[in-house]
């Protein structure tokens, strides 16, 4: 486990606006510059107009960087209680945001907030068929 990950995303999650769902995520990334960017989901009376976690968190960084390391997630950390015995994972819009800034070996890990249990995935295993424009 990214020690220094999962303390980011726990710390944020406890700023989670979550009134609707009552399911607070934070989530927290590492640039290949090294910089850490967390975010938490924020709902909205408006359902489904709010956003996740992980987007915020690249809001973070996109604010944060112009184009080159700052700009590339080199791995992430979301943290959320588990549902049924299921470690929450991104959803599949947040894959997509991650891959945009990501890479298919960026470390995706899921973590309960507990800490006691966690799964690392790289993003191509989350999503073998992204998105991409070769633009890059």
């Amino acid at each position: 486990m990214d020690r220094n990950l999962f303390e980011a995303a726990a710390k944020v999650r406890g700023h989670a606006h979550a009134p609707y769902s009552r399911f607070p995520v934070g989530a927290a990334l590492r640039t290949k510059a090294g910089a850490v960017h967390a975010g938490c989901n924020v709902e909205n009376a408006a359902y489904p107009e709010g956003w996740c976690a992980e987007t915020s968190a690249i809001a973070h960084m996109v604010a944060a960087a112009e184009a080159g390391p700052g700009r590339q997630i080199e791995a992430v950390a979301v943290v959320a209680e588990m549902i049924e015995g299921r470690l929450t994972a991104p959803c599949g819009g947040c894959r997509q945001r991650l891959a945009e800034f990501g890479a298919a070996d960026t470390l995706v890990e899921a973590t309960d907030p507990s800490g006691k249990t966690s799964r690392t995935w790289r993003l191509s295993e989350l999503l073998p068929a992204a998105f991409d424009l070769g633009e890059r």
